[in-house]
């Protein structure tokens, strides 16, 4: 089956986890998704961790099927080389330091006048102009920027997301802008520029809190594991010890809940509770009471319960838990692909498509493609030789 960006080639100068995470979504619908590193070492997130076979786990799960060409840009004959492959690639995605590739004549401008139909997509912390333009920026400091760490954690104190919220919201606004901009293309004829921010990308994401402090008022408390401003919703211990998270979301639900899992209908009509702001304002009363129900159930009696109810529940999962989730088993969710150090299990990308299969191809070794990729672009063995005698590749 064809797969919808086949045909399309993508270069990407490209590093951690931005632009690496955006130009995997490409590689998983087929693109030929070339990424340039540093020789030697390569891109460094190689050497996060050696987690996975002595694999850094940030790079098994943002580089797959994709190629490898080590390139010293600051050599000539590297340079041209990389200019020589854009002019037979369709995007070049970049996050390297700010003005980094504009110095190399890598700008959208530069690169436009000579190859029209060329999309270009700069990933960055804050964007190509304004005053924060030139700051360097990694994921916890663009949390803390676009106010996620103030909203999140204890009441006591404020806590980073557990993944690269900030790379990822970046990441995937990327994709989704170079999947439009091919689309335009395909009407235009025309390249486009595609300027990237994290600090925008993860704002974006921040709209609910935003417009809940709209005009000064005050922001969402930071709760923990628990809702904000919406209660029973949260984590809740059962007698024997196991954490169940559960969630209401209307009145319907807080009568049949009060009913059928507290076993205690009049609950729901009690003045201290009968609407969502007033359960939230006495929301430790309310979880004094609710605890003292749970407290003679286990988790399985608790889940049962709230199965039985409609009430949304979930267990709090381990990473463990997760690599073993039935669900994910049962939808086969799981594939193997492989890597230089041999075939690790990977998730399939979310949602399934009946017209075709995602790629899965392996995680390449630094510089695997090079020589491949200079034959193709007419470099003979003398040439490659000199290259690589130089350091250049």
């Amino acid at each position: 089956m064809t797969r919808p960006l086949e045909g399309i080639t993508v270069v990407s100068l490209e590093h951690a986890i931005a632009a690496p995470f955006c130009t995997r979504q490409l590689a998983d619908l087929g693109a030929r998704v070339i990424k340039v590193e540093r020789p030697g070492a390569g891109d460094f997130a190689r050497a996060y961790d050696s987690r996975v076979k002595g694999q850094a786990s940030h790079f098994v799960w943002t580089n797959r099927s994709k190629e490898s060409l080590t390139l010293d840009l600051k050599q000539p004959g590297a340079l041209a080389a990389l200019k020589q492959l854009l002019a037979q690639a369709d995007v070049l995605v970049q996050n390297l330091a700010p003005g980094a590739a504009a110095r190399m004549g890598l700008s959208f401008e530069a690169l436009s006048q000579a190859h029209p139909q060329l999309i270009v997509c700069d990933i960055s912390g804050y964007g190509d102009d304004g005053p924060y333009r030139d700051k360097k920026a990694y994921d916890l400091l663009i949390q803390s920027e676009a106010g996620m760490l103030s909203i999140t954690g204890t009441p006591d104190e404020p806590s980073k997301a557990g993944s690269s919220m900030a790379d990822i919201a970046a990441g995937m606004y990327a994709y989704t802008c170079i999947l439009s901009a091919l689309l335009l293309r395909g009407k235009t004829g025309q390249g486009s520029h595609i300027d990237v921010s994290m600090l925008e990308s993860l704002a974006e994401w921040m709209g609910y809190p935003l417009y809940y402090a709209f005009d000064g008022a005050p922001p969402p408390p930071r709760t923990a594991a628990s809702h904000a401003s919406i209660y029973p919703y949260g984590p809740f211990q059962a007698g024997d010890g196991g954490t169940v998270m559960l969630g209401l979301q209307n009145e319907r639900e807080w009568k049949v809940f009060c009913a059928v899992v507290l076993e205690d209908a009049a609950l729901a009509d009690d003045p201290r509770f009968d609407s969502n702001a007033r359960r939230n304002e006495q929301r430790e009363t309310l979880r004094t009471l609710i605890l003292a129900t749970f407290a003679g159930l286990t988790t399985a009696e608790l889940t049962a319960r709230l199965d039985r109810a409609q009430i949304a529940n979930a267990r709090m999962n381990s990473m463990a838990e997760v690599w073993a989730h039935p669900q994910l088993k049962a939808r086969e969710r799981w594939q193997t692909v492989g890597s230089p150090a041999g075939d690790i299990p990977a998730l399939l990308p979310p949602g399934r498509n009946n017209r075709f299969a995602y790629r899965m191809d392996a995680i390449p070794a630094v510089g695997q493609h090079t020589e491949a990729i200079l034959r193709e672009l007419g470099q003979d063995d003398e040439a490659i030789a000199n290259l690589r005698s130089s350091g250049a590749v």
